[in-house]
């Protein structure tokens, strides 16, 4: 029998279909841990959402229990790590709307700007020239710190062909730093009415925290510590630097294009004369039209919901897969530098996202 036969065909689809099975459900089984325990109450306090937590618990298996059933699960980790986030950044666009813009106004879509550009390009150029790490750390960091977070470093790894364990450094860096900005930010907020440095309101202080800590999660935590207006105001803010997003990624990818391909292929003096095609990321410009067709309101809000969800889902399965595949001795040879180079952009995040928002409220409102 021929390869046209039907049954032959069918066969060769199962048998592929086969080869992803087993990572799939190792994939989902994490997955649906980590949705389950993101909806604990004192888990989603603490900002740790299921993204966040499925890369936790993926590293933990991916060291542990995974390494002797890898090669049977390698095909549907891999397809969790490529397509499936690739579908989750599309579907994140389900969660904005072009409106969310005007309700922050002018004042607020320059800050989060000023915000992005300033924290990304001090990473770009201390990660560099300060401490010497590699393109890839750098811009992953930059991108994790300035945007959202991990999803941000996932959606930026497939433009910069990043290793799985420079993903796993970039997303640690924000879930430290971001949890640590859970209680921060709080904190001032109540220092600053004690010794009035700064003259704010709640809906000011939620845009200064939506413009300058990483993850939506922690976002919406720190936010509501404060009041239900800061809350608000700060996720509207972030949804803002979401929607960032994509034109980001088209501008890097325009900008590693250009450069050639000594981002993704390291210094040296033939990669530096080489020029590479400039690599559209089509799923970041689908985002774009996912949100602008979710502004339009044609979908039922139960509908959006599930899509929402479903997003939950594949963003986290991509998640368990990047921590399926990070070693931890691969994140110990990466050293402090990530750390040092984090914890300067969490300070400039913190004081510079202060002086840019007072800056910025002072000129425009």
């Amino acid at each position: 029998m021929g390869s046209k036969d039907p049954t032959f065909q069918l066969s060769a689809k199962l048998q592929s279909l086969n080869q992803y099975l087993p990572g799939l459900l190792l994939v989902g089984a994490i997955t649906a841990l980590s949705v389950w325990a993101g909806d604990i109450p004192w888990v989603a306090n603490l900002g740790l959402g299921a993204l966040t937590l499925a890369i936790a618990v993926g590293i933990v298996a991916g060291n542990t229990l995974y390494r002797p059933i890898a090669p049977q699960c390698a095909a549907g980790v891999h397809f969790s790590k490529q397509t499936l986030l690739r579908l989750g950044i599309i579907l994140y666009g389900f969660r904005l709307t072009f409106q969310q813009i005007a309700d922050v106004g002018t004042a607020g879509i320059v800050i989060d700007l000023l915000t992005l550009s300033s924290t990304f390009l001090m990473a770009f150029w201390v990660g560099r020239k300060v401490f010497h790490l590699d393109d890839q750390t750098v811009m992953l960091i930059g991108a994790g710190s300035s945007i959202c977070g991990a999803a941000a470093v996932m959606a930026t790894e497939p433009v910069v062909k990043a290793d799985a364990s420079k993903v796993a450094v970039a997303v640690s860096t924000v879930v430290i730093f971001g949890t640590i900005a859970i209680f921060l930010y709080p904190w001032l907020y109540q220092l600053n009415l004690t010794h009035q440095w700064l003259a704010t309101t709640p809906q000011r202080y939620g845009v200064y925290i939506g413009s300058t800590v990483q993850e939506v999660a922690q976002v919406v935590a720190a936010g509501r510590a404060i009041s239900d207006d800061a809350g608000n105001a700060a996720v509207i803010a972030k949804m803002i630097r979401v929607m960032m997003l994509a034109p980001f990624l088209l501008l890097l990818a325009n900008y590693l294009a250009r450069r050639g391909n000594k981002a993704t292929r390291g210094d040296s003096a033939v990669a530096k004369q080489e020029k590479a095609p400039i690599t559209i990321p089509w799923f970041a410009i689908i985002f774009i039209a996912v949100a602008a067709f979710n502004s339009l309101h044609l979908l039922p809000q139960a509908v959006v919901n599930q899509l929402i969800t479903l997003d939950t889902v594949l963003l986290s399965m991509a998640m368990a897969a990047l921590g399926l595949t990070t070693h931890i001795s691969a994140i110990r040879q990466a050293g402090v530098k990530p750390i040092l180079l984090a914890t300067l952009l969490f300070g400039w995040m913190l004081l510079g996202g202060a002086l840019i928002n007072h800056l910025i409220n002072g000129l425009l409102l």
